[in-house]
């Protein structure tokens, strides 16, 4: 239980983190980013289906880092990249990775769409080895060191 307890506690304070740090990324390659991790999160075992679209769709209208744009927009963005995972896996995959490599640049904006990927990620009370392959991957397109987020 303390893992979990862990877990929660990790979340919570990446949140509160990212909640002051979003404000000042109210752009659209951070946003297009964000939901490119998202998406592939829902899909990080390969495959997405409704429930974990819609899970994951409650986490960002819900996610307060997230509350710095229209909820219909990020809906809008994020259901195109779960698409393109959906249509061709490994194809929306590159896709999505090289959305989020676009924030190479933009260090801080890059870690707050990791930083996004492990709360999306551990929301459910596990976040399982594909899940952090996914974040892993993300962390390599921006070129941070996976070991900073203990990946």
């Amino acid at each position: 239980m303390a893992f979990w307890d862990q877990l929660k506690s990790k979340a919570a304070e990446l949140n509160t983190q990212l909640a002051t740090k979003t404000s000042q990324f109210k752009n659209k390659e951070f946003a297009n980013g964000a939901m490119a991790m998202c998406a592939l999160i829902a899909a990080a075992d390969g495959s997405i289906d409704a429930a974990e679209r819609d899970k994951t769709a409650g986490l960002i209208k819900s996610n307060q880092s997230l509350s710095h744009f229209p909820p219909a927009e990020l809906q809008e963005k994020f259901e195109w990249y779960c698409s393109k995972l959906a249509g061709d896996f490994e194809f929306g995959k590159v896709e999505a990775t090289a959305t989020i490599g676009k924030l190479r640049s933009k260090p801080d904006q890059a870690r707050a769409v990791i930083q996004i990927g492990i709360i999306i990620g551990g929301a459910d009370g596990t976040f399982d080895d594909h899940e952090k392959a996914a974040v892993r991957g993300a962390c390599h397109a921006v070129g941070i060191d996976p070991a900073e987020f203990e990946l």
